[in-house]
């Protein structure tokens, strides 16, 4: 399938990769450490874990798409994190155990990583051509995956994402309400 794109297309995805970095600052603003971290059974995610994993996985796809190293461990936030993960782990196919050991202390520090994601992010749509959308990024899947269709999936997985730390953020905000206690 050939994509028919503009000079508007990279626009259009900065646009939606903005969209995706006011979520992650609106899901973690004024959350503790124990928010971030709740999770509404040992088997479901917490905020901590899923705004972790979308940024991990958008800095991956990117950085790859880009021909760059990754800025979790380019610009030190593997070391920041701590977490006790491999390098090149991004979160996918993780145990309820392992989702349960990726707890920050700060939002400041998801809102940081996904800030320098994004910006890496932007700074490569930014230098992309209309022809570039159409390159073969991954012929192992039948059809052939193009740039387009990965950047897509990319920002489609983060939104999903997002999505369900905003709603994990509402169940909290209830449960705060229904004790009386702070959000």
């Amino acid at each position: 399938m050939r994509w028919v794109t503009s000079e508007r297309s990279a626009r259009l995805l900065t646009d939606a990769f903005d969209r995706i970095r006011d979520l992650v600052a609106e899901n973690v603003a004024g959350l503790s450490a124990d928010q971030l971290s709740a999770r509404l059974d040992s088997e479901s995610n917490s905020i901590s874990w899923l705004l972790w994993h979308l940024t991990r996985v958008q800095d991956d796809h990117v950085a790859e798409l880009a021909g760059v190293e990754q800025v979790w461990t380019d610009e030190g936030w593997f070391d920041r994190f701590g977490l006790p993960f491999g390098p090149t782990d991004t979160g996918y196919g993780q145990t309820g155990r392992e989702v349960g050991v990726v707890c920050v202390d700060s939002p400041d520090l998801l809102t940081g990583y996904h800030d320098a994601v994004h910006a890496m992010t932007t700074r490569y749509l930014a230098g992309l051509a209309d022809e570039d959308f159409d390159r073969i990024v991954d012929d192992t899947w039948d059809p052939p995956v193009t740039l387009c269709t990965r950047l897509v999936s990319v920002v489609a997985d983060d939104l999903q994402h997002a999505g369900q730390a905003s709603f994990l953020r509402g169940v909290l905000e209830r449960q705060a309400e229904e004790t009386g206690e702070d959000a």
